[in-house]
């Protein structure tokens, strides 16, 4: 999840599915995928600023290979929006790698391409450039597991990082085709009025956020959470015959899932 401060207040970056899509098509969601043998390369952890993978898998209740978590949010980020949260190597750099200068913009969508292709690694990008992946400025923020029954479910890890100044998100235009900033009220109120498609995760999510007024103060919350419990909403028969989701903290949860 990209934050950054606008007029109005904290935004959030969101990107469309193609419709065409197995998995919610046409659904406006966070950048993300899966996490890829290539993330858990261990030459990885050279090119990682402020998180070793004892620390991530610690903070992810892993017994190894957290930090692939950390590696792919980047990843995915940098393949579907053109976000690179990375900064230059060196204990002096503080700032994320600015793509003001169009020739430099010009030689990260190339390496966007070659990412995303699976032509070069991005730990390979980093070494060229001079980069290290800004792992230390990603939050873990939530975790989702799609109820039992449909034939795929999905193990979800929800990260937060502010979005970097000096670069300008686009959707790649073949897993997404269109991406919009909003503030996480207005992204709700459009799709009350039926104007977004929103999965349930994406909703929580969007309703979490909107509860800080700055990403300061939303990414200084997620830096210090100590738990982050997993929501794995039940699917079960409603009183007029129809199905419908519990999630944890729900009248009826507790006794669904005992009797699962």
């Amino acid at each position: 999840m990209l934050v950054r401060d606008g007029s109005g207040g904290i935004e959030v970056f969101l990107l469309r599915r193609n419709l065409r899509s197995d998995f919610v098509g046409g659904a406006y969601v966070f950048p993300g995928g899966a996490v890829d043998e290539v993330d858990r390369r261990a030459d990885l952890q050279e090119v990682c600023r402020g998180l070793s993978d004892d620390a991530a898998s610690q903070r992810l209740g892993l017994p190894r290979g957290g930090l692939a978590f950390w590696v792919a949010a980047v990843r995915e980020c940098f393949e579907e929006a053109g976000v690179l949260l990375a900064m230059p190597a060196g204990a002096g750099a503080a700032r994320l790698v600015s793509f003001r200068d169009e020739a430099v913009a010009a030689r990260f969508r190339l390496h966007r391409k070659a990412v995303d292709s699976g032509e070069r690694r991005l730990v390979e990008v980093c070494r060229d450039e001079g980069l290290e992946l800004a792992v230390d400025r990603i939050h873990y923020f939530s975790h989702w597991i799609t109820p039992e029954g449909p034939p795929r479910r999905y193990d979800t890890r929800f990260f937060v990082a502010a979005a970097p100044p000096e670069q300008v998100p686009l959707h790649d235009e073949r897993e997404t085709v269109a991406s919009l900033w909003l503030r996480p009220a207005e992204a709700l109120r459009r799709y009350r009025a039926g104007e977004l498609d929103l999965i349930l995760p994406t909703i929580k999510n969007l309703e979490a956020i909107e509860r800080f007024d700055s990403s300061t103060s939303l990414l200084a919350a997620a830096a210090s959470k100590v738990e982050v419990p997993t929501v794995e909403p039940l699917i079960v028969p409603g009183p007029d015959g129809n199905v419908r989701i519990l999630l944890p903290g729900d009248a009826g949860y507790e006794e669904a899932k005992a009797g699962a």
